[in-house]
């Protein structure tokens, strides 16, 4: 029986570092990437404001929530997109307050110096997609549609 598994071993040597430095799902170069998922609830309405150099760009805050009940902890993440004019605008800038997100995007840390030069560092997130989840309840809605039925 070890004379098997002797012979297995080589062979299995060869295809585990061969698995290693093989990525089994692409075919394309490996390239860096920060990546960031985030679920949680809209801050505020998202906004539209137009860059230095004059691009529309939406910009939102999701708040995500970690820990037990009695000591539940938020965080808060800016986020930033360049929708195209049309529909996916349009549906971004109508999600209200309170809506729960799944958003995905590029993560990067961006330096800058505040007023007084003291050198800033914050995390820069540019959405790739977002999913809704759930729409927050409105109670003022609810009660008119019922009333109009």
């Amino acid at each position: 029986m070890s004379a098997f598994l002797a012979s297995l071993r080589p062979g299995l040597r060869a295809s585990s570092t061969a698995a290693l430095s093989a990525r089994s799902f692409s075919n394309s170069a490996a390239r860096n990437a920060a990546k960031i998922m985030i679920t949680g609830r809209l801050a505020a309405e998202p906004e539209l404001i137009a860059t230095a150099t004059g691009r529309e760009m939406i910009r939102y805050a999701v708040g995500s929530n970690y820990g037990p009940r009695e000591n539940r902890t938020t965080s808060w993440f800016r986020v930033n997109t360049y929708p195209n004019e049309g529909s996916q605008r349009d549906y971004l800038l109508g999600l209200p307050k309170g809506t729960l997100v799944f958003v995905e995007g590029d993560a990067s840390m961006r330096q800058w110096e505040d007023s007084e030069g003291r050198k800033q560092t914050t995390l820069s997130i540019l959405q790739r997609s977002i999913e809704v989840l759930k729409r927050p309840y409105n109670s003022e809605n609810e009660s008119s549609e019922s009333h109009q039925e």
